[in-house]
């Protein structure tokens, strides 16, 4: 049973990360602040730096929460799926379009105090990309789970990244992403699923 204290604390935290995904989206990371997350939440700014230690850490566990909520909406749509494909297909089009919505991420990629926030989402991106594609592969041993952990792995790692690069330079609508990303990787599921779900061959000496 969680005490008193520890929702206190966790309540804070939620309210000290809150206050910066605000400020990120207002400033970007060069204009973040730790005075100013801890003004906007009402407590002092040690409280801040004895929760998070630096405006680095901060920032990551702001966008390990975005990431959170993401994944949490994908999840929600791949258990409605009629199989793989359409989860993919869901994934994508999930992604683009909240990512229009999140205030956070859109000022990451069409503002110019956000502009700093993007290597959250490329070239410092590899938590997210980490949880993103776990889950992925999660979900796909659910919807063949013939197919090996190691094809999973791949395809999911493969779905994320064609996903953020459709989502960083939209060219499409999220639907037509979608699409595109089905209609390239459906030879992969039909191979990575027949040949996983093939008995492996024991050869013995005679």
């Amino acid at each position: 049973m969680t005490s008193f204290t520890d929702r206190v604390k966790a309540s804070l935290r939620e309210a000290l990360l809150e206050a910066a995904t605000e400020l990120l989206a207002e400033h970007g990371y060069a204009g973040l602040r730790m005075a100013d997350v801890a003004a906007r939440t009402g407590v002092s700014r040690q409280t801040v730096y004895n929760e998070f230690g630096n405006k680095a850490t901060l920032v990551q566990a702001v966008a390990l929460r975005t990431a959170s909520e993401f994944l949490d909406g994908i999840r929600q749509r791949a258990e409605s799926s009629a199989d793989l494909l359409a989860a993919i297909h869901c994934a994508v089009v999930y992604t683009i379009e909240h990512a229009r919505e999140n205030r956070l991420v859109a000022a990451a990629l069409g503002t110019e105090a956000g502009e700093d926030l993007l290597p959250l989402l490329t070239t410092k991106g590899e938590p997210i990309l980490t949880a993103a594609a776990a889950l992925a592969a999660e979900q796909y041993l659910e919807f063949e789970p013939g197919m090996s952990a190691a094809s999973a792995a791949l395809l999911a790692e493969t779905v994320v990244r064609l996903s953020l690069s459709h989502l960083t330079l939209p060219t499409h609508s999220a639907a037509e992403a979608a699409d595109a990303v089905v209609a390239v990787l459906e030879p992969a599921v039909a191979r990575f699923t027949a040949k996983d779900s093939q008995p492996s061959t024991v050869y013995t000496s005679e």
